[in-house]
């Protein structure tokens, strides 16, 4: 299957009502700024949109208001695992039929599963959906399932629809062999942002970014840098981003992202509960020292 991106994918917040509900009138908003900086494509439900914390009807919810708030201006990427394979069958059949370009699938999570368990969890899925791109989402942290390059390989050999793998385990000597999956053309993304710079100069596609949903210009101008060859320059954008990563907690207080985002024009509430809220001191605080990191300082 030809399904390719190259770039700087972000896995978007998710917007929620001071009751906790779904805000989906807010992802237009979200969408635009994201676009207007350059990103090549959105991914849907992921740890960043807080995925773990919403019921199947609200992914789906949510998934659907995505695809409609990008009316096809970039590629959209649904995070469908799920504990059981039923449940992730179910989500990714719903993410093709809503119109989403592809899903990713994180490993089965809580339980610790066998090699064969997994491989047969993602077959399940693959059949279940022949003709729409999947890629598989390795983050062992969350999922307590190790997604290795072995796995990807004897899947990619056996499934074409699964084209690729997002890797945020942090171990970068996977990821570099998954590039060699199918003659190269396995489609790789790298997670973890203070892996960027290495992940893309090894030749790595690109990188799912949650920090992107605040400072989508100094990753994309990351990528641009690595990409264009120009690595002294690369240098310095991912040092903006780990000053930027370190500020911000690294995806450790969505909240903080949230609040960020306010103050950047894109209202989307705040977390849900358990997640807590941010104190307005530390957004002030925060916000002060990462203007200077924004490329000339344009805040918006």
């Amino acid at each position: 299957m030809n399904f390719r991106i190259q770039g700087v994918v972000v896995p978007i917040v998710t917007p929620f009502k001071p009751d906790g509900a779904l805000k989906v009138e807010a992802l237009p908003a979200l969408v635009d700024f994201l676009m207007e900086c350059g990103v090549a494509g959105l991914f849907v439900g992921g740890s960043t949109g807080e995925g773990p914390l919403l019921t199947s009807e609200e992914r789906k919810a949510l998934c659907e208001a995505t695809v409609a708030a990008v009316a096809g201006r970039c590629p959209v990427i649904a995070q469908t695992g799920a504990p059981t394979t039923a449940e992730s069958i179910e989500l990714t059949v719903h993410a093709r039929n809503a119109g989403t370009d592809a899903a990713a699938l994180i490993a089965p999570y809580y339980y610790t599963h066998s090699v064969e368990a997994l491989f047969r969890h993602f077959a399940a899925v693959a059949e279940a959906c022949k003709d729409f791109p999947l890629y598989l989402y390795n983050f062992p942290v969350v999922s307590n399932n190790w997604l290795r390059v072995e796995l990807a390989q004897r899947l990619a050999e056996c499934y074409p629809n699964i084209v690729g793998i997002k890797d945020s385990s942090g171990a970068l000597e996977n990821l570099i062999a998954c590039t060699r999956v199918r003659d190269g053309q396995f489609n790789t993304f790298v997670g973890s942002d203070g892996l960027i710079l290495a992940a893309l100069a090894a030749g790595v596609d690109g990188a799912v970014s949650g920090n992107a949903n605040v400072v989508p210009e100094i990753v994309v101008a990351l990528h641009r840098a690595v990409v264009s060859g120009h690595l002294e320059e690369a240098r310095r954008w991912q040092a903006k981003l780990d000053a930027a990563r370190a500020l911000m907690g690294d995806g450790g207080n969505l909240a903080l992202y949230k609040a960020l985002l306010a103050r950047r024009g894109v209202e989307v509430g705040s977390v849900r509960a358990p997640l807590l809220p941010v104190e307005e001191e530390a957004v002030e605080q925060c916000w002060h020292r990462l203007q200077a990191l924004l490329p000339k300082a344009e805040h918006r």
